[in-house]
């Protein structure tokens, strides 16, 4: 069968056609991939900066924390009694050296009445209320926690973040 001139032109400009429609779709497609992607690249650097995982080490939480855990910390919120917190250990270990960090729960923050009875290093403080920018923080496992009981206030600005939730490690062998 033969094409006449005119009906070759009209499906040589069909098929263009087509082929020009499909190349549309597909760039419209592939912006539109290049867009989510973006977004998603965006979704998670915006959630690596709220959301970090820590190791604990030592056993100053036990037994709500045990070393070695990870726990999922959360940065965006200022903490509120009862909350676990990471909080960068004062002083810190040198000048160019990332800091230790140290997991304990909040006991009194800015406004709340001074816990003299909590932290005996407290017991002679000159305000009856927490000052602003600090807090009390203590261990759960006391005979061994470094914290308010002998430190005295942490400062509130070097919290890195509040315990969102927790991965036990496996239990030690033999324990």
């Amino acid at each position: 069968m033969l094409l006449s001139a005119a009906a070759a032109g009209m499906l040589a400009a069909g098929v263009l056609g087509s082929l020009a429609a499909e190349a549309e779709g597909l760039t419209l497609l592939c912006g539109l991939l290049a867009l989510v992607l973006a977004v998603s690249a965006a979704l998670a650097h915006a959630l690596g900066r709220v959301l970090i995982s820590v190791t604990v080490r030592g056993m100053s939480m036990a037994p709500a924390y045990r070393d070695g855990d990870r726990v999922l910390v959360r940065r965006d919120r200022p903490p509120v009694p009862g909350q676990v917190v990471v909080v960068a250990d004062l002083p810190p270990a040198g000048p160019d050296l990332a800091p230790a960090w140290l997991i304990k729960r909040v006991a009194a923050v800015p406004g709340d009445p001074v816990p003299r009875d909590l932290a005996p290093v407290l017991a002679h403080a000159p305000q009856d209320l927490v000052p602003p920018g600090k807090l009390v923080l203590l261990g759960d496992n006391q005979n061994v926690s470094r914290d308010s009981r002998h430190m005295g206030y942490f400062p509130a600005d070097a919290v890195l973040g509040t315990v969102l939730r927790s991965h036990r490690c496996p239990a030690p062998p033999g324990g």
